[in-house]
This record gives structure tokens, sequence and C-alpha cells, in this order.
């Protein structure tokens, strides 16, 4: 054990084999979060498009404009997006209008909330309310598959290689 620990450069050392994990289990763990976020947002969305006037009627009390226009736009933003996540394709982009829904929805639900506690307790009050607010942790990740898109593991990934690759031409060509 002290010869473990003799080597200085054991922090580093150590740093870079945790390194080597998180960079070996990424694409499992972008996997799993579309799984299971996907799997959440087509059951979410399901049940606004099959649940429509109670969810219309809890829209409203939230203050939601046009609440029958967004219980569509948000159920079929959910469901497609969820089912598009499960499946890995067109990740980043149905990131953009899940975005989108997210703060909405954070707006919608908090907004009174939000602008209260901004003009009375500060910057941090307020952002406070906002990550209390239950769609804060799916804007996250919205914006986790925006950024790191759908992974390896994924019809995202084969197509773009496909599609976005330059490809050299081949030998024999006929070239102009």
């Amino acid at each position: 054990m002290e010869k473990l620990f003799a080597d200085d450069r054991f922090p580093i050392t150590a740093y870079r084999r945790l390194n080597v994990v998180g960079m070996c289990i990424q694409s499992l763990v972008l996997l799993l979060l579309r799984l299971t976020w996907g799997f959440e947002l087509a059951q979410s969305g399901f049940g606004h498009l099959t649940h429509v006037p109670a969810t219309v009627e809890f829209f409203t009390k939230l203050g939601v404009p046009m609440p029958l226009l967004n219980v569509y736009v948000s159920g079929a933003t959910e469901l497609a997006g969820g089912i598009l996540l499960i499946i890995g394709l067109g990740t980043r982009l149905i990131s953009l209008p899940l975005i989108i829904n997210f703060i909405v929805a954070i707006i919608a639900a908090s907004h009174s909330d939000i602008a209260g506690a901004f003009k009375n307790n500060g910057v941090l009050a307020g952002w406070t309310k906002i990550i209390d607010d239950t769609a804060f942790p799916f804007l996250m990740l919205a914006l986790i598959m925006l950024a790191f898109g759908a992974g390896p593991i994924s019809l995202d990934y084969p197509l773009g290689r496909k599609m976005f690759c330059k490809h050299s031409p081949s030998v024999g060509a006929d070239a102009v």
C-alpha cells in the first residue's frame, strides 16, 4: 500500500484512469438518458393528447395562453420527441422544440413566482424558483441532447457518418 502512494504521479494516473472509464461509458450513458427520458416524454405527450379536456383545464389554471393549441403542440412535441429520442433519430433537431417547450412550461407555471423572486429577493431567489420547477430537469436534458447528440448507439450515428463525412473519389472514378 505504501508503494501505491509513494509515487508522486499517483493522483495524475488515477485521474487519467477515471477519464478513461468516463469516456468508455459515455455512449451507454447517452443511450440510457435517451431511453428513459424518451419513454417519459412519449408517455407524457400521449397523456396530453388522450386527455385533452383535463390538460386544457390544467393549462388554463397555469395561465398558459391558448391552452387548447398548446395542449396539442406540447403533446405532439413530447410524443414525437420521445419516440425520436428512444430510437436516436434526429436527436439534436428534436431537442430544439423540446427546449422551447420546457422554457414555455417553466415560464407558464412559475412566472409570478419567478417575477416576484427577482423583485424581492434578487437573482438567487429567482434562480431557485426556476430550478425548482418540474420542467427544469427536462430542459437540462434537452440541452444535453443538443450539446452531445445521441451518441454512437443510435440511428443518428451511422446516418450522420454517411451524410456528413467527406468522401474522396475512388481510384478509377471519372475525373472532370
